[in-house]
């Protein structure tokens, strides 16, 4: 594994919390790669004397006893995951594999600037790692709980079994707004679609080029769906539809994303065209470009179409080239509803977050959110409603339910008043479009009282993700003060 300097981390405070951070940029964890980092932490624990294990879903289980004198205190379990979201700007050569993440200082801020940084969510599995080992902290017993594959499907969470937590508390460290207590979120499932192709010859006196739609922010799939930033699949989509009618343009491949829990930033189409034309598919495509700047104005207007030369030896045959690109501009992305119940929340959305196309066939993914159970099964019908039209394969699957929320919470009230007492501000309580397992994690244990909170993360799940520094100190003194609290009760 390559190294880096991690000096960065030298004048951070709290000292321990950005010392376990340090180690989580170290050890790469992509989703279902988390193993080298989990067994090290493993070890890590079990050299402390700490009872640690590892369940059958590949969850890391540590549990820590009371503090003397505090052995009657209620559990608490606190939950994070340990995967992150592996994102790089594509002038950013990094392996997500074997690299480890390359952050720096920027004001108040630590970044990533070209990968995404893992602080989403590093910093929880950090703070539970700094309860875990702090010989000062008063607490009762405490399980921590750190999952695995929460961004490629909350696997971890949906194989935890019943029956292993004792704690009928848990704080989960999975939010990204400082001085605010999550009490609810929404689930979800995929939409999978899956069609085989019958590729044809690139079509005498053709020419062959690439068309790249890059520069757009991206970001978290439910914290940002509402914010109206581009979708580079749907972006190219449209312009590809425009410049078929125009130019007898033959499709080759289309791929975008990298994340179905992502916004696409880029996308890019090798297309074939009568040769002579590409002058003038060029000069199209600065106009198309201005377009969604204006469009996209204090959102994503940077962003940019160029045309390069390219290869193919074969293109996608005319019927299934109509059926993807009709298919996939027809297919919703977005907000779909707004709840009702909660102001300001969205109740239902979709994210394209996938595509790739060959002349051999090509898949797509949509994850989509609600509040509501019963929001994600209708708009999950509406997209495989529509590929059936063209009899193409769409398949539902991967649901995980939303968290309802309690305002009556004794846990909420109690985590409110000790920041109440800490800060000498009010908090506020929100519910987040984002799935958090703690809906999972609820519908297995009945009754566990739960509230999430973190410090303040921006631009999750895509380059350039940065953590305010001074936040994750106040979230460490919170989850410290907290802990306290419910062990000695006033």
């Amino acid at each position: 594994m390559n190294t880096t300097s991690y000096s960065v981390f030298a004048s951070l405070t709290p000292a321990a919390v950005w010392a376990h951070f340090a180690t989580l940029c170290r050890i790469p964890r992509p989703s279902k790669a988390e193993d080298t980092l989990r067994d090290h932490l493993l070890d890590r624990a079990l050299s402390r004397g700490l009872d640690a294990t590892v369940d059958g879903a590949g969850n890391l289980i540590i549990r820590k006893p009371a503090s003397p004198g505090h052995e009657s205190a209620p559990g608490v379990v606190l939950q994070a995951h340990l995967d992150m979201v592996c994102q790089a700007n594509a002038d950013t050569p990094h392996d997500f594999t074997r690299d480890p993440i390359r952050p720096v200082l920027q004001g108040g801020w630590l970044v990533a600037e070209g990968t995404t940084l893992g602080a989403d969510n590093g910093i929880g599995v950090a703070l539970i790692l700094a309860a875990l080992e702090d010989p000062e902290l008063v607490h009762g017993p405490l399980e921590a709980l750190l999952t695995v594959d929460e961004e490629a499907g909350m696997g971890g969470a949906q194989g935890l079994a019943p029956g292993v937590l004792n704690s009928r508390l848990m704080l989960n460290l999975d939010t990204e707004d400082w001085g605010e207590f999550y009490l609810g979120c929404a689930g979800g499932l995929d939409v999978n679609v899956e069609r085989e192709g019958t590729p044809e010859a690139l079509p005498a006196g053709f020419e062959c080029c690439e068309i790249k739609l890059t520069s757009l922010r991206g970001g978290h799939s439910g914290v940002n769906i509402h914010e109206e930033r581009g979708n580079a699949i749907k972006l190219l989509v449209r312009v590809l539809r425009d410049l078929e009618g125009r130019f007898a343009l033959r499709l080759a491949s289309l791929n975008g994303g990298t994340a179905r829990n992502a916004l696409p930033r880029e996308a890019r189409a090798t297309i074939a065209v009568p040769a002579g034309q590409t002058a003038a598919l060029a000069a199209s495509l600065a106009d198309w470009q201005t377009l969604l700047r204006q469009e996209l104005k204090g959102v994503d207007e940077g962003v940019s179409l160029a045309l390069a030369p390219a290869q193919a030896n074969a293109v996608l045959a005319a019927a299934d080239q109509s059926v993807w690109l009709a298919s996939l501009h027809a297919a919703p992305h977005g907000v779909r509803r707004w709840s009702l119940s909660v102001p300001g929340v969205v109740e239902t959305s979709n994210n394209l977050g996938t595509v790739a196309l060959t002349p051999q066939g090509g898949s797509c993914n949509f994850m989509v959110r609600s509040l509501r159970d019963s929001g994600s099964t209708a708009l999950a019908d509406e997209i495989i409603s529509l590929f059936a039209l063209s009899a193409t394969r769409a398949e539902a699957s991967g649901h995980y339910p939303g968290w309802t929320p309690d305002p009556a919470s004794p846990l909420l009230a109690l985590c409110q008043s000790v920041f109440s007492r800490e800060f000498g501000s009010e908090s506020k309580v929100q519910v987040i479009h984002a799935g958090l397992e703690c809906g999972i994690i609820a519908a297995k244990y009945p009754g566990l009282d739960i509230v999430s909170f973190g410090p303040t993360i921006r631009g999750a799940h895509a380059p350039g993700e940065r953590v305010d520094i001074e936040s994750v100190g106040q979230a460490w003194h919170l989850l410290s003060a907290i802990l306290t609290r419910i062990a000695t009760p006033p």
